[in-house]
């Protein structure tokens, strides 16, 4: 660091879904819960206009001009795009930057990886802008949502961005207007299990919400006032003649996600919490995932049976599926879960529950 510059220091967690996956793009409520597994941007102001962002992890760098909008030179352009977004928001930028980005959350995994880069470049940004503004959890989670999904019309849901900016184990309701509360719970260790299997978030999104959603509008139309939010097994039941077997199927298993979401938002909004029964309930969500959505994999389901062998409470597939990452719930035992998910194949991480997006200022510049 150069004598007299101002280091800005950004962190941001990666995130576990404890339960409602492929539930947010339905307008249903979703419990993740932020890890302390994190990125971290840390730069200063240049003399110049220029942006110039280096990844060692990833051994490349990225270098633009901040002032008029920039146009995009490869698919997910995320540097360029909260640039672009916070420049409609009416930022400005009379300096440009430097900055260094390190990671800890695997890659394409499920964790949140892009979206917790996306927040912590957001706030980044933010505060070296001419505004020099603190954005708040909840305006950085919009603008990095916005950046990252409306801006290429990805098919993701705002889970990841608020879940990274907020920190903690929040629920986030969809319906009538996203509201996100901070749930009470103090929760103990748990095991992160990656796959190294590549996933199809494109793939496994369009499949799961297309057919959810056709559905559902198909139902509205024959049914007015079918919603998801509060239908159950019974009035799945009721209209069963004008579904297929595997469509009576799916909307079962979706029904069920997320009653069990609701019984968990009861039992994690309490500070003492029943491990054992969480842990079932995790693993009641995986065998929905599994055999009805179908997003699991063998791999997945081994290191799951591992880590539960071992003595973890319960477990569940994390992110969209197809690969990447698993979970196990061990707040007693979380060394012997680690070796047992290393033992089938995975690469394990013991993790916590974890604070937000944060940032700091070294330094003494202008």
């Amino acid at each position: 660091m150069k004598p007299g510059s101002k280091y800005l220091h950004v962190t941001s967690p990666g995130r576990i879904c404890l339960f409602g996956e492929h539930q947010d793009y339905l307008a249903l409520p979703v419990i993740p819960c932020a890890i302390s597994l994190r990125i971290t941007i840390e730069g200063r102001h240049r003399s110049d206009r220029a942006a110039v962002v280096d990844l060692p992890d990833v051994s490349s760098r990225e270098t633009f001009v901040l002032g008029e909008r920039l146009p995009y030179s490869k698919e997910r352009d995320y540097f360029k795009s909260a640039v672009n977004v916070l420049l409609r928001q009416g930022f400005s930028f009379s300096r440009g930057v430097e900055c260094t980005v390190h990671g800890e959350i695997p890659i394409n995994s499920g964790t949140s990886s892009s979206s917790a880069l996306v927040v912590a470049w957001i706030d980044f940004l933010a505060r070296m802008s001419d505004q020099s503004t603190d954005l708040g959890p909840d305006a950085i989670a919009r603008f990095a949502h916005e950046a990252e999904v409306l801006e290429f019309g990805e098919p993701g849901g705002m889970m990841d961005h608020f879940s990274t900016a907020y920190g903690g184990v929040i629920v986030i309701d969809f319906d009538p207007l996203v509201q996100v509360r901070r749930l009470k719970a103090d929760l103990g260790t748990f095991v992160l299990g990656d796959s190294r299997e590549p996933k199809d978030t494109k793939g496994i999104l369009a499949r799961v919400k297309q057919g959810v959603r056709s559905l559902v509008a198909r139902l509205n139309s024959q049914y007015p006032g079918f919603t998801l939010k509060n239908s159950t097994a019974e009035d799945i039941e009721g209209v069963a003649a004008d579904l297929t077997p595997d469509e009576k199927t799916l909307l079962l298993g979706t029904i069920r996600n997320h009653s069990m979401t609701e019984e968990a938002r009861k039992m994690l909004g309490r500070v003492e919490v029943d491990h054992r029964k969480l842990g079932e309930l995790l693993t009641e969500h995986q065998t929905v995932l599994r055999e009805v959505l179908r997003i699991s994999t063998p791999r997945i389901d081994r290191m799951i049976s591992a880590a539960i062998s071992a003595g973890a409470l319960g477990g569940k597939i994390n992110g969209s599926g197809g690969g990447g990452c698993m979970f196990a719930y061990a707040p007693d035992n979380p060394d012997r879960v680690r070796r047992a998910i290393e033992d089938v194949g995975g690469q394990a991480y013991i993790i916590r529950p974890d604070a937000g997006t944060s940032a700091r200022k070294e330094g003494n510049g202008p």
